[in-house]
Order: structure tokens, then C-alpha cells, then sequence
């Protein structure tokens, strides 16, 4: 599978109708190295607009955006699916009318958004657990080609260093990624946004690390993580 050069930088048509939404993925994507926004949308026919100008390498697609025809903008581009919809209905015909992707919000990581987004341009085709699992009884079902389906994201991105948070810390991914935000000094409402879930699941997030660092406080706990506290390991590598 050829790589994609440091210097090529991805071109991505984000497509929502949420103005927060775009706004939170337009931050989240470009503030990484080879990855830049070269348009946004609000409707299917603005998609479909800023594709056939710019000729994206990935569209960021809402799965429920008014007016947009999955079919006509894939030949455009290759066309990620980003939703909070779950139903299999939506799910299968995103898919079958040539949707390369499909991540549900609350279930990746923001690196493992950065590198669906790569695997589209390398040709792979990125999903989040649940939808694979779907994709997976659809075929068994003859609802889906034999082989069509892509691949979980968990198998596409694992994470490099989560063996090493979990046998220090005992933290799943997201923990270790929550943590990271928290470090790095951002408040709850921050790391909301930038995980893409709810301000409720972030707090119950924290509860757990709390109590799997033996914490009672955000800087108590960012000591440890870093490896600043006395008798705590020696940071993350």
C-alpha cells in the first residue's frame, strides 16, 4: 500500500449543517500537518459544488445533510460518512450508494479521525465498531456485496502507545486520550468538542480516571500522567 509523502497535504470539503459541527471539524483537522480545508458546506447541492471545483481527496460528510445524493458526489471524491446516526437503514444506504467510510461520533478518537481521513486517500475504508459490526450481519444477510464492506477502525488505527497506557494506568483509549486533554489544560467543555461527545459522557470519563490514577483532582491527576509525581511511573512514551 503506497504512503501518502509528508508534503502532499490532503484536501478535505467538509459537509454539515451544523455551523458548529464544521467549525469543530475545521479546527480538529487543520491543525494537523497534511490535512487541509479547502472548502465547507451546508447543504447537498454546496457539496456537491465544492467538490466537482476543488476535487477533494476526502468530503467529510454529514449522514443526514438536506438536499445531498451520496451517489452523485462519490464520483467526485471519496466520501466519508461523520453521524450520530446509528439506524441500519442509513447506514447500509450510505454505503450502498458509495460512501467509503462510516464513523459514528462518540465512538473515534480525534487522531483516529485524522487517520480515517488518510486511510480514504490510501484507498482502505474506515468504520467505527458498531457500524462494522452491522455491515458484517448486512453481508451475512446478502444486503452487501461479498468483501464490499470496509474495515473496523479499531483495526485501521489502533493506537500506538495503548498497551503502554493500559498496563500503566489501566486506561482504555479514550481514557488515555481524555487524560491527554485534561494535561494539556483544557475544561470539559473543550474536551467535549474535541472527542465529539457530550459534556455528561467527558465528566463520567473523568470520574474514571480519577479512580484509576487514585486522584482526587484534575492537577493531582495530570502529575501522575506526566510522571511528575514522586513514585508515579516515569511518564508515557
Amino acid at each position: 500500500m503506497t504512503g501518502i509523502p509528508a508534503q502532499e497535504a490532503l484536501r478535505i470539503v467538509v459537509a454539515d449543517d451544523d455551523p458548529a459541527a464544521r467549525a469543530r471539524l475545521t479546527a480538529l483537522l487543520s491543525g494537523h500537518t497534511g490535512l487541509r480545508i479547502v472548502a465547507e458546506a451546508a447543504d447537498g447541492h454546496e457539496a456537491q459544488e465544492a467538490a466537482c471545483r476543488h476535487r477533494p481527496d476526502a468530503t467529510l460528510l454529514d449522514a443526514r445533510l438536506p438536499g445531498v445524493d451520496v451517489a452523485r458526489l462519490t464520483p467526485l471524491a471519496p466520501v466519508l460518512v461523520l453521524t450520530y446516526a446509528d439506524e441500519p437503514e442509513t447506514a447500509r444506504e450510505a454505503l450502498r450508494r458509495g460512501a467509503r467510510g462510516y464513523l459514528l461520533y462518540g465512538e473515534f478518537t480525534a487522531d483516529e479521525l485524522v487517520a480515517a481521513v488518510r486511510e480514504v486517500k490510501r484507498g482502505r475504508a474506515p468504520l467505527t465498531p458498531s457500524v462494522a459490526a452491522l455491515l458484517a450481519r448486512a453481508n451475512t444477510e446478502g444486503a452487501v456485496r461479498a468483501g464490499s464492506f470496509p474495515e473496523p477502525l479499531s483495526q485501521v488505527q489502533p493506537s500506538v502507545a495503548q498497551s503502554s497506557y493500559r498496563s500503566r494506568f489501566r486506561l482504555s483509549r479514550r481514557e488515555a486520550e481524555i487524560m491527554d486533554l485534561i494535561a494539556s489544560g483544557m475544561n470539559n467543555q473543550q474536551i467535549a468538542a474535541t472527542c465529539f461527545i457530550t459534556e455528561k459522557a467527558v465528566k463520567n470519563h473523568i470520574n474514571r480516571i480519577f479512580a484509576k490514577l487514585h486522584s482526587t483532582n484534575r492537577a493531582e491527576a495530570a502529575a501522575k500522567w506526566r510522571g511528575t509525581t514522586p513514585g508515579s511511573p516515569s511518564g508515557r512514551s
